[in-house]
């Protein structure tokens, strides 16, 4: 540290040097030098700046206050400037302390805390007046010493704690802690804890030294005292110093140490009979322990006097009562007055050291109040027969009703409330059922075979009370039909084969089981027609007609003897009218439409088929007249000429088909107009379907006109041949004349019938065309 110093340390407070001392300045000179400074020697003891540590008491008033003087044995000339730095005099908080720079003195010049700073270090420095630095700098450290100026505090002001009831001494509940800023090394905080007040019962102790708080004494009950309220003192310096105060809450917390008790041993209710799931009354109860709580919730159970279940009891979770309700219907003439035992307990079981209830069973007595009752059909559907066809006047059923207030004097009536036939007549103070009519067409009113009405019950209580019975009546069916021939008439081919067969069928108006099967066969009084006829069984309703032996054409009848399947049978005799014809190479009537026609409608199996084709081409035929008949009257709007100004097409095209391109044009050749020779003769030209039967068949082949510049003989002549020939469109379907393609010049043809339209046109050009087109010109040119 440079050349070898002596720094004189005088501690004001402690040593009360003076300026006599060695080294020490006189006053008004210049110090005085140790006698070893001036000592010449080769060695010198090097010495340390040491500055011992010096203490303060905080809280100090009397200032400024001297705390140390330094000096240095470097005394120049000129003298030695001293100065301190460090927290407190140059950093914050600054100006606590302070030098005198000649003198070295250091002053407190404020009140120190010791639980804000306990301590200050500081750097001292002796410089000479030119302020070089005569002295390595050396720490200065200033101890504050406690005072007991803190109270000790609670950490909280309010201790909350829980304990069961019934807890032994010495369980502990809480601890309650407090703190002290004083120096903990002192008496400053040395804490003591105390129970300033908890009551007379002296239930809680607390430790003094921790702060735990314990149970002192047995007989901790939550019934009699639920919460204790405790005021808590800690103080310092062993409890003779400063104190503070807090609250501490110890709640007791509640086990099952009391049963449930009924409020009184006997209950008296009423219900209604017949009413079931009503409340019938409260059974009340108290218990001491925690309300809501599982030791406090109460479970009912009947132990006697409802061997049946006809009663219910639970527990109201808001007032903890018990409620008994009705489960099943009671019936005031079967039993009027139930006594019940009912005993009560809580959910969770008792605690071993919890006394027996002597209330805990109760009486509860049940009055059952009579009322009206409705009455009752005992059989509900009555299941009842009757033949068909029965009379008027005839007895089905009686019908009544029972009421089950016996013990009151109550008269029954009946009325019909449902007779859809208005069959049934009904004797309103008996309930006999009677039929008032022969039930005519019986199955529109039938479900299944069975007829159903309902009858009405009522008494005369007040008010009257009803009842509905059904009454299923089954009607039995009679045989008193027999078996119709379905269809009388057929038509079979001459030769034994399949065409020489004939299918015949029948109905009955009886419903099963005297109907079908069917029994067909030739009558026994005929024995001779077994030689050429046979009937063999097809199914239950039908049977087939066979030809033996080729026979002659003609109209054969045949007596025909069919029988049901009922009880007893019934049977009748009916003739058979079939047209034999002859045969094709088919085995089928040559002639069959013929043969159809003049024998009935389906008589063979082929004719059926004919029949049905036949039907559907008629439809067909209805659609394409409609569809021909809108196609000329839109062909009439659209004009059947047109202007021409170029040629004429060659083509006829039909404009009622909508398409594209020229795929879809209907064109027929003009050719054959003009060249009929060109094509083959036709022969004999069939029957048009769609024509009238007494329409001419035109003459084949046609001739060409005379002068084929006269178009308009030409083509009315036209027209006659297409209405008459069935290769071409049907006869009322409008005829268009037109070249088929695209690209002519030829201008349109006015239609004939555009003057209906509303527009104007010039028909002067038709003078042009010759003098066959003059008639034309006039009647549409006017």
């Amino acid at each position: 540290m440079g050349t070898p110093l002596l720094l004189a340390c005088l501690l004001a407070p402690l040593w009360g040097a003076g300026p006599a001392q060695a080294g020490a300045a006189a006053p008004g000179g210049p110090p005085l030098r140790p006698a070893w400074r001036h000592q010449e020697g080769p060695r010198r003891v090097k010495r340390a700046w040491v500055i011992p540590p010096i203490s303060v008491s905080e809280n100090h008033k009397r200032i400024p206050h001297l705390l140390v003087q330094i000096k240095s044995d470097k005394q120049q000339p000129g003298g030695v400037i001293y100065s301190i730095k460090g927290p407190g005099v140059d950093e914050e908080p600054v100006g606590i302390f302070s030098i005198d720079k000649f003198s070295g003195k250091v002053f407190l010049n404020a009140m120190l805390d010791r639980e804000e700073t306990d301590r200050y270090r500081l750097k001292a420095f002796a410089l000479d007046l030119g302020g070089t630095t005569l002295e390595d700098p050396t720490d200065l450290e200033i101890i504050v010493v406690d005072q007991n100026d803190n109270r000790p505090l609670f950490q909280q002001d309010v201790f909350t704690g829980h304990v069961v009831e019934g807890a032994e001494p010495g369980t502990c509940v809480m601890k309650a802690e407090a703190t002290d800023a004083d120096d903990p090394e002192t008496d400053n905080a040395a804490l003591r804890y105390s129970i300033l007040e908890q009551g007379s019962a002296g239930m809680f102790s607390i430790n003094a030294t921790t702060g735990e708080i314990c149970t002192a004494r047995p007989g901790l009950d939550r019934e009699a005292v639920g919460v204790y309220n405790l005021t808590l003192q800690v103080a310092d310096m062993s409890g003779d110093g400063l104190a503070t105060t807090a609250a501490a809450v110890i709640y007791l917390e509640d086990i099952n140490d009391n049963p449930p008790e009924f409020t009184k041993e006997e209950f008296a209710m009423e219900v209604q009979e017949q009413a079931a799931g009503v409340e019938a009354g409260k059974v009340l109860v108290h218990d001491k322990d925690l309300a809501g709580s599982p030791n406090w919730l109460a479970k009912f159970t009947i132990l006697e006097g409802d061997p049946e279940g006809a009663f219910a009891i639970r527990t109201d979770p808001y007032t903890n009562d018990g409620v008994l309700s009705v489960a099943k219907p009671l019936d005031h003439e079967a039993r009027d007055r139930f006594e019940l035992t009912v005993s009560v307990q809580n959910e969770r079981p008792l605690e071993p050291s919890a006394p027996a209830s002597p209330r805990a069973l109760a009486t509860v007595r049940v009055r059952v109040r009579d009322v009206n009752e409705a009455p009752v059909f005992r059989e509900n559907p009555r299941r009842v027969s009757v033949l068909e066809g029965a009379p008027p006047g005839t007895e089905v059923t009686t019908y009544t009703a029972t009421d089950p207030d016996t013990r009151q004097l109550q008269t029954l009536t009946y009325a019909l409330l449902y007779d859809p036939a208005d069959w049934l007549q009904l004797d309103p103070r008996a309930g006999t059922v009677r039929t008032k009519r022969e039930l005519l067409h019986p199955a529109a009113f039938l479900q299944g075979g069975w007829y159903i009405a309902l009858v009405l019950a009522r008494d005369d209580a007040q008010p009257p009370l009803s009842a509905t019975g059904t009454l299923s009546i089954e009607i039995l069916e009679v045989n008193d039909h027999a078996p119709l021939l379905q269809p009388p008439a057929g038509a079979v081919c001459g030769r034994p084969g399949p065409g020489g067969s004939l299918l015949l069928g029948a109905t009955d108006e009886d419903r099963p089981p005297h109907g079908a099967p069917f029994h067909f066969q030739l009558s026994p009084q005929h024995p001779q027609l077994a030689r050429n006829w046979s009937v063999a069984r097809y199914n239950v309703t039908h049977a087939v007609l066979s030809l033996l032996v080729e026979l002659p054409e003609g109209p054969y009848s045949l007596p025909l003897l069919l029988r049901d399947s009922g009880t007893p049978p019934r049977e009748r005799q009916q003739l058979l009218n079939v047209s034999v014809c002859p045969c094709g190479p088919d085995g089928a009537c040559h002639d069959g439409v013929l043969a159809a026609s003049s024998a009935g409608a389906g008589v063979t199996l082929g004719a059926l088929v004919i029949i049905l084709s036949s039907v559907l081409l008629l439809l067909l035929l209805v659609l394409l007249g409609a569809a021909r008949e809108r196609g000329r009257r839109r062909a009439l709007r659209k004009g059947l000429l047109r202007r021409s100004r170029d040629d004429m097409r060659d083509n006829i095209l039909n404009y009622d088909e909508q398409g594209g391109g020229e795929e879809d044009q209907d064109a027929y050749d003009i050719n054959q107009l003009r060249h009929p020779q060109l094509f083959p003769p036709r022969g004999k030209a069939p029957a048009r379907r769609d024509a009238p039967l007494s329409f001419a068949t035109p003459p084949a082949p046609r001739k060409p006109p005379s002068s084929p510049s006269d178009i308009e003989d030409f083509i009315n002549e036209g027209l006659e041949a297409a209405d008459g020939d069935p290769s071409v469109p049907p006869y009322d379907t409008a005829l268009i004349y037109d070249y088929e393609g695209s690209g002519s010049v030829a201008s349109p043809l006015s239609s004939i019938v555009s003057s209906l339209t509303d527009e104007d046109h010039d028909y002067d050009y038709l003078s042009e065309w010759g003098p066959r087109f003059r008639r034309l010109a006039d009647l549409y040119g006017q």
